[in-house]
């Protein structure tokens, strides 16, 4: 690690005498499970391969990289890719131990391989994050830039056995009633200021002055000075924006400043064995945010977070609208979530429609909620052709499976149980729609209620079917409101056929 010299001569004997099983092609049982995900799908979907990536390897070592959890990498890390780029892309290994860095941007034919025991830890420094123009929750607005970033490439990949940090715990805000007394007090410790009721700590004055001003959302003043507000501005950890054959596999992903994982507008990724760690109490502690793409294979992986932990978007009311770009041709197979306020979520910024989505082989433990469908009037956007199979939840805190189309912003666990207004509005662009739902073998034992589905008086949910489900709850039956053609074959809730 102490060697800091840039020896082109090293690299090539590094790479004649070093074996490298990299991403690429898929070989073996790899391409057996994605042929065994296809088997059976209800839609046509194009068969979603690796990225490309060169033989090339060198090591962040060869580009001055130190590994001893001291030294910032970020200009090791800029050199090497840059120098995997000039030569048509390659692997960038990263070996054991702690690399410190600011953002890292991928490129075309690159990929960032973390060997085991490879720690890579962004630096909380804010001058290393600029403001950039972005989209974050649906809308086009101005945020820091990401950790790990990249905009229109192609054939890039995150692979290995590592683990990626993000320092989140220096940008977010933190819920006095979503921690213990001794957490609280180690909070305080940090410095940071306290919320006019006292109940909510932010890293520094700005954070606060822009939360008093977007209330629940996160969106403040525009007038306040981004750079006083500039750590509300936190960046999501990964986000991979228009791009394309894009593979993350084998690493862990902890510890986000927002959401953890946002690739945006992106065609033909495949996401496998991928660990998704954050806080349970971290604001906006998403997994992974699946938004406006296309062609997406997820499975393999497991997340343990602080808000939804796979979820699905399309861009938020008129930007979404305006975009107009569906997440469509996904399948998601083989997770396990321990912790999230939903464990499979769609919305509820869906602005642009979603569809042509299978979710099966899951296992959600401990969730907030179960399976998740949310939006809200002003959205417009349409959703359907969903399938949900062999889904096994436990200890749901909730509502092992709920639509609400009056969203309002909050978790499951902070809803006040209102139905919804009777008020009948105009469909126009602006109006929701959720239809072709179907739910086979779902199996919860323990929720506060099976079933609950709320929405709209001017444009019902539609054509939602449960077959073969089997459910244990607190509250017997279900509760249906506002929702045509919702039908029931062979479902129980404790024991009680519907």
């Amino acid at each position: 690690m102490k060697n800091k010299a840039f020896l082109l001569p090293a690299l090539s004997i590094f790479l004649m005498v070093t074996p490298f099983s990299g991403c690429n092609p898929t070989v073996g049982s790899e391409k057996e499970k994605i042929a065994a995900l296809y088997e059976n799908l209800p839609f046509d979907m194009p068969l979603v391969e690796e990225p490309t990536i060169p033989d090339l390897r060198v090591s962040i070592t060869d580009f001055g990289g130190v590994g001893d959890g001291t030294l910032l990498n970020t200009e090791a890390f800029r050199k090497a890719i840059e120098h995997l780029s000039s030569k048509g892309g390659g692997h960038l290994v990263v070996p054991a131990g702690v690399w410190k860095s600011g953002p890292i941007t991928l490129r075309s034919g690159v990929d960032l391989h973390l060997e085991k025991n490879a720690i890579l830890i962004f630096s909380p420094d804010e001058n290393l994050y600029p403001i950039i123009p972005t989209n974050f929750e649906g809308l086009d607005v101005n945020r820091c830039l990401s950790p790990i970033n990249a905009t229109a490439q192609k054939n890039i990949s995150i692979t290995g056995e590592g683990i990626i940090d993000g320092n989140g715990d220096a940008w977010r805000e933190v819920k006095k009633r979503k921690v213990s007394p001794d957490q609280w007090k180690e909070v305080l410790g940090r410095g940071g200021v306290l919320s006019e009721k006292g109940d909510t700590w932010f890293p520094n004055e700005g954070y606060g002055a822009a939360r008093a001003t977007a209330g629940s959302l996160n969106f403040p003043d525009p007038s306040l000075d981004e750079q006083y507000i500039k750590t509300f501005l936190r960046p999501v950890m990964v986000s991979l924006r228009q791009c394309e054959n894009v593979l993350l596999e084998g690493c862990t992903f902890q510890n986000s400043p927002c959401w953890n994982i946002h690739p945006l507008y992106c065609r033909n990724m495949i996401v496998r064995n991928i660990n998704v760690r954050n806080p349970y109490y971290s604001a906006n502690g998403d997994g992974i945010d699946i938004d406006a793409c296309e062609n997406v294979l997820l499975y393999d992986s497991t997340f343990d977070v602080g808000d939804d932990a796979i979820c699905i978007k399309s861009g938020k009311d008129a930007d979404g609208r305006r975009h107009g770009v569906a997440c469509r041709n996904l399948i998601i197979s083989g997770c396990t979530v321990y912790h999230g306020h939903g464990g499979f979520v769609i919305g509820s910024e869906m602005s642009g429609g979603v569809n042509n989505i299978k979710v099966s082989d899951c296992s959600f433990i401990g969730t907030d909620v179960g399976l998740r469908f949310k939006s809200t009037r002003g959205r417009g956007g349409l959703v359907q052709d969903i399938w949900c199979e062999r889904i096994y939840m436990k200890d749901i805190v909730t509502d092992a499976v709920i639509f609400n189309l009056y969203y309002a912003g909050v978790a499951a666990t902070e809803m006040s149980g209102a139905n919804g207004k009777e008020d009948l509005l105009p469909v126009d662009e602006t109006t929701p729609e959720f239809r072709n739902f179907h739910f086979k073998d779902l199996v919860c034992d323990g929720a506060r209620e099976a079933i609950y589905i709320n929405g709209l008086p001017e444009l019902p949910l539609r054509n939602l079917t449960f077959t073969d489900c089997t459910f244990t709850a607190s509250k017997d039956g279900v509760t249906v409101l506002r929702a045509e053609e919702v039908k029931f074959d062979e479902v129980t809730v404790n024991n009680n056929p519907l």
